[in-house]
């Protein structure tokens, strides 16, 4: 009989994505805290590969995705010691190249299409609910982290922000903003970079449950054990027939839509600023933002 508990509370603290399964939930942290859990490549492929471990576990029926210490994601690592994008890892999202031995669009985009989006849609994919269990800061490509999720149940003291506009970007590479929002309180959150309070993101539609700061990891355990009393493929089902509502309604040509745009402003940017940044780091970011 398969064992109740399988964790891998064994390895290392300094591993980027923690996994541990109680029953029939998996438990998947995001474990760079000293970053905010910013997400470099290593972080990325250590999700992905933490979630192809839940979809193969037939003893998993949901997955819960949360982040170590105060804070969910806040987003892309731009700036940290363990920033990698200038590394080669084995591509499993699509068929592009490689693109540390390119240059420009042909690396960049390459990349991005990878780590990004085509990651972004698969994890949407996993034929498994997941709740995204969010705290403190959960910015940029932290959101695309939440909105690939099923249920978002948030604490008090969580903010949401796409600040990227800052940037001279249209937005995060998964830009599903008019799907997990109304179309003018996106171009709001957009236009001014401002955070969105967990209330906020919840009278919107955005959030499933806000719960106190002390309550969430208990609220969304008992979420995920509800869930989990429901037959598996009744579940997987029900996930898949509201993805396919989503993309009837224009989700999946959106986000290859605005991909492009996203990739013209980082062309625009090389050509006209100090980097395809727009010259925006993370300090420059943070006074921006203050």
């Amino acid at each position: 009989m398969p064992a109740a508990h399988d964790t891998s509370a064994d390895r290392p603290d300094t591993e980027p994505v923690l996994y541990e399964r109680r029953g029939a939930v998996a438990y998947v942290t995001l474990n760079r805290p000293r970053y905010r859990n910013a997400q470099n490549s290593a972080m990325t492929y250590a999700l992905d590969a933490a979630f192809y471990r839940a979809a193969e576990d037939g003893e998993v029926k949901v997955v819960v995705l949360g982040g170590a210490g105060d804070h969910f994601s806040a987003g892309h690592d731009i700036g940290s010691p363990g920033r990698d994008a200038h590394l080669p890892f084995g591509r499993r999202a699509g068929l592009w190249w490689d693109h540390t031995d390119k240059a420009g669009a042909e690396s960049r985009f390459a990349r991005e299409s990878e780590v990004y989006l085509g990651m972004c849609r698969r994890w949407r994919e996993l034929p498994k609910p997941v709740v995204a269990a969010v705290r403190g800061a959960c910015v940029a490509g932290g959101l695309m982290l939440a909105w690939v999720c099923d249920l978002i149940v948030a604490s008090e003291d969580a903010f949401f922000a796409d600040p990227v506009v800052r940037m001279g970007i249209p937005g995060v590479e998964y830009f599903a903003h008019p799907w997990v929002m109304p179309p003018r309180i996106a171009k709001e959150f957009l236009y001014t970079g401002d955070r969105m309070t967990a209330r906020r993101a919840y009278e919107i539609g955005m959030v499933n449950k806000v719960v106190a700061d002390g309550e969430l990891t208990s609220s969304v355990d008992e979420l995920a054990q509800r869930i989990a009393r429901m037959p598996r493929l009744g579940l997987a089902l029900a996930k898949r027939a509201v993805n396919q509502a989503e993309d009837l309604q224009g989700l999946h040509t959106g986000l290859d839509s605005v991909f492009g745009l996203h990739h013209l402003a980082h062309a625009h940017n090389a050509e006209t600023a100090a980097d395809p940044l727009g010259g925006m780091d993370v300090a420059a970011m943070k006074r921006a933002g203050s």
